[in-house]
């Protein structure tokens, strides 16, 4: 709960009109309460967590997922549920960082429900240049921002910024959604 991005993207949404629910994995939750830096848990765990919130919403309320980077993940793994409209994902996690060629987009070839990625172009879990080459399934969009980083975050010398970038995603989900 703690990521200036995260809260700076759910100040944004909510000011565009959206309602917002934030949550921690348990593991997350750990740290925030003063435990020591901890891996995170294992993907089977995560789906659990996220898909029993879900479970919590009414089904005749749209419901649309997103995360940052393995929150993103996660969502875009449950975006197939019957009542998820849709998911939108700030930086996804291609790939470990060091790790290239470990793909994590199994989930991504085949899925139906519509998927946004915002990924910053230099973003080392998948540049530019890296997932354009990747075959993802025609369902999955991906949005580039120029010059971002993991965390979407462009260079001085850019001549972009973080805010900049967070506006537009705001707007593209705005119009995409209504």
């Amino acid at each position: 709960m703690r990521s200036d991005f995260m809260q700076d993207m759910t100040m944004k949404m909510v000011e565009a009109g959206f309602q917002v629910v934030r949550f921690e994995f348990p593991y997350m939750q750990k740290m925030s309460a003063g435990e020591s830096r901890r891996p995170p848990d294992r993907m089977p765990k995560l789906i659990e967590y996220f898909d029993g919130l879900i479970g919590t919403f009414e089904d005749d309320v749209p419901l649309y997922l997103a995360g940052k980077s393995m929150g993103g993940r996660v969502a875009s793994m449950l975006a197939s549920n019957a009542n998820i409209k849709g998911c939108f994902v700030f930086g996804y996690p291609f790939h470990p960082a060091v790790k290239p060629e470990k793909l994590r987009t199994e989930h991504l070839l085949a899925v139906d429900t519509p998927i946004h990625i915002f990924q910053g172009t230099r973003d080392r879990m998948g540049s530019f240049p890296e997932v354009s080459a990747y075959n993802l399934s025609p369902s999955v969009s991906i949005h580039w921002l120029e010059d971002g980083d993991h965390d979407l975050k462009p260079r001085k010398a850019s001549g972009y910024t973080q805010n900049s970038h967070q506006n537009h995603i705001v707007s593209f989900i705005k119009n995409w959604v209504n």
